[in-house]
C-alpha cells in the first residue's frame, strides 16, 4: 500500500457527477459547420496553411506550428474551407481570434495516416511528431505536450498520470478511463519511453470505483493505480504530485526539476491515438451538463458548435448562458455560439436554481477561513489587500503568482468577496505594466541608438570635411 501525503487547505464542493455518467461517451451527429480557431494551446498562434475554397482530408493539416512553443491544427473531418477570418470564440473577454471555418462534406475521407513504431523511434522523432499532430495537455492547461515530454538533461523518474478530476460536474476523464483504459496504458507506455521514467502512477479520486477498478485491469504491471481522496483541488499538478510523492514543488521550480512530470489521462490517450495510428488530435470527450435534459459525455470534434452540443444534450428554453470548465475555475461564456476547442472539458448550462444570484460583497471580516482553505498555502486576505487597494509590489511579495486560482478562498468566504476575481485582476495589471516598461526600454534603447548614430555621422562629417580642407591647403601650398 502506497503511503499517501496531504496538502494544505482544500474543501469539498457538491459533486454533481453522477448526473452525467449514467450512458457511455456519445458522438453527435456531424454538425453543418466547424469553426477551428487556430490558438487553442499556450503559445504562439498556428499559421494556416489552407486557402479558402479548397477542399481538405480529415486530419490533414490547416494550421503549422510557429516557433518552439505552438502545436498544429486539423481538419476534423473532410469538407471546403469556407474562410479564414477572425470569429468569436470561448474566451471571457468575448474577443473574436483568427479561425477556419469548414463545410463538412460528409465523407469524412481521411488523409493517408501513418503510424510510428514507438520502441524503435528516436523519441525526439516521437516528440515531433507529436508536435505534428497537435496533442496538447487536456487538462485544461493545453502546453503543447512534445515540450513537457522533452526532458532535456533531467532525469524523470515519475511519470504521473492525472485522474483525479476534482471539479464538479467534469465527468470526462472519468468516462474515458471506464471505456478506453487501455489507450491510456498504451499512451502512458509511450510516455514513459520518451522521458525513459522508472515508474508510472495513476491518481483517482476515490468517488471514481469504476475508473479506478477499469485501470487497475487494464494497467497490470505497466503502471501503479492509486485511490487519492476525494477534494479540490486535488487534480491540481502540484497538489497530486504532493499526494502521490510526498514531493513538495517549491515556488518557481518545476517538478521536472525534482524528477517528476505529470500529464492528464485524456493526453496519453491522444499521445496513443496519434502514434499508435497516425491520428492527429481533431476530437476531445466533452461533459454537457447542469441545464439540460440529458446530461452526459459527447466525443465531439474540434471546431463543433457548442450551442449545437447542448441541443444534443436536450436543450431547456429558460436559461442561454453557460459556463465552459467547473464551476470552481470555469468562466462564463460570452455566448454559446462558439466552437468547441482543445481545452473545453465541460459545458454547464446554467440557471438560477443551480446557480442562485451570488450576494452582494460585504467587508472582509479577517476570518481567516480564505487562508484555511487555499491549497498553495497563501495569505489571500492580504492578497487582496494589495490588490484592491493596486499595490502591485506588496502583491508580489506576498507570492501573488503562486496562486493558482482555483477558487477555494471565494468559496468560503462568508463575506462573498469574489477574491479570485482581484487576484487576476492583479496580475493582468503587472503584466501590462511589464509590457509597457519593456515597450519603454526598447523605445529608449533606440531612441540612444538615434541619437549615437547622428552624433556619429556628425563627426564621420566633420573629419570628412576637415581631410578635405587640410589637402585642399597642401595643394596651395
Amino acid at each position: 500500500m502506497r503511503k499517501l501525503y496531504h496538502f494544505n487547505g482544500g474543501v469539498h464542493p457538491p459533486q454533481h457527477k453522477s448526473e452525467s455518467t449514467r450512458h457511455p461517451i456519445i458522438k453527435p451527429p456531424l454538425p453543418e459547420k466547424l469553426v477551428i480557431p487556430l490558438h487553442q494551446h499556450i503559445g504562439n498562434t498556428a499559421k494556416p496553411v489552407v486557402s479558402k475554397g479548397e477542399r481538405v482530408l480529415k486530419g490533414q493539416k490547416i494550421g503549422r506550428a510557429e516557433g518552439y512553443v505552438s502545436s498544429a491544427i486539423h481538419a476534423p473531418t473532410s469538407g471546403t474551407i469556407l474562410s479564414i477570418e477572425q470569429e468569436p470564440v470561448p474566451h471571457p473577454s468575448g474577443l473574436r481570434d483568427l479561425c477556419i471555418s469548414l463545410e463538412p462534406d460528409g465523407m469524412e475521407e481521411w488523409i493517408e495516416l501513418q503510424p510510428v513504431d514507438y520502441l524503435n523511434t528516436d523519441p525526439s522523432t516521437l516528440r515531433n511528431r507529436l508536435r505534428d499532430a497537435g496533442v496538447v495537455g487536456l487538462g485544461g492547461a493545453v502546453f503543447p505536450s512534445f515540450i513537457k515530454l522533452n526532458p532535456s538533461n533531467r532525469k524523470i523518474r515519475t511519470l504521473v498520470l492525472n485522474g483525479a478530476e476534482c471539479e464538479p460536474y467534469i465527468t470526462c476523464d472519468d468516462m474515458l478511463m471506464r471505456q478506453r483504459a487501455a489507450e491510456i496504458v498504451e499512451g502512458a507506455k509511450i510516455m514513459r519511453h520518451m522521458l525513459q521514467a522508472d515508474e508510472i502512477l495513476l491518481g483517482i479520486e476515490d468517488n471514481k470505483p469504476e475508473a479506478i477498478a477499469a485501470m487497475k485491469a487494464a494497467s497490470g504491471d505497466e503502471m501503479e493505480v492509486v485511490a487519492v481522496p476525494t477534494i479540490y483541488p486535488g487534480g491540481g499538478a502540484k497538489q497530486l504530485i504532493r499526494v502521490l510523492t510526498g514531493i513538495e514543488v517549491p515556488a518557481g521550480e518545476r517538478s521536472t526539476d525534482l524528477g517528476v512530470q505529470c500529464f492528464n489521462v485524456a493526453t496519453a490517450a491522444s499521445v496513443y491515438r496519434a502514434v499508435r495510428y497516425g491520428e492527429p488530435l481533431i476530437s476531445r470527450i466533452v461533459t454537457i451538463a447542469g441545464n439540460v435534459a440529458n446530461p452526459g459525455n459527447y466525443e465531439a470534434l474540434i471546431g463543433t458548435m457548442i450551442d449545437h452540443l447542448i441541443l444534443q444534450a436536450g436543450k431547456n428554453e429558460e436559461e442561454n448562458v453557460a459556463i465552459m470548465g467547473g464551476p470552481m475555475m470555469g468562466f462564463d461564456l460570452p455566448s454559446v455560439r462558439v466552437p468547441l476547442v482543445k481545452a473545453t472539458n465541460c459545458i454547464i448550462v446554467k440557471s438560477e436554481k443551480l446557480f442562485p444570484k451570488r450576494p452582494a460583497p460585504m467587508p472582509c471580516i479577517r476570518c481567516g477561513r480564505c487562508a484555511e482553505s487555499c491549497p498553495a498555502d497563501l495569505q489571500p486576505q492580504e492578497l487582496y489587500w494589495f490588490s484592491k487597494a493596486g499595490n502591485f509590489g506588496k502583491a508580489q511579495e506576498y507570492a501573488l503568482f503562486d496562486c493558482i486560482e482555483c477558487g477555494c478562498c471565494s468559496y468560503v468566504c462568508p463575506s462573498s468577496i469574489p477574491l479570485v476575481q482581484f487576484y487576476r485582476y492583479a496580475k493582468s495589471e503587472i503584466w501590462a505594466q511589464e509590457r509597457e516598461k519593456k515597450a519603454s526600454d526598447l523605445a529608449r534603447i533606440r531612441h540612444d541608438f538615434r541619437i549615437e548614430r547622428i552624433e556619429r555621422e556628425k563627426r564621420e562629417k566633420a573629419e570628412r570635411l576637415a581631410q578635405k580642407s587640410a589637402k585642399a591647403g597642401s595643394e596651395q601650398e
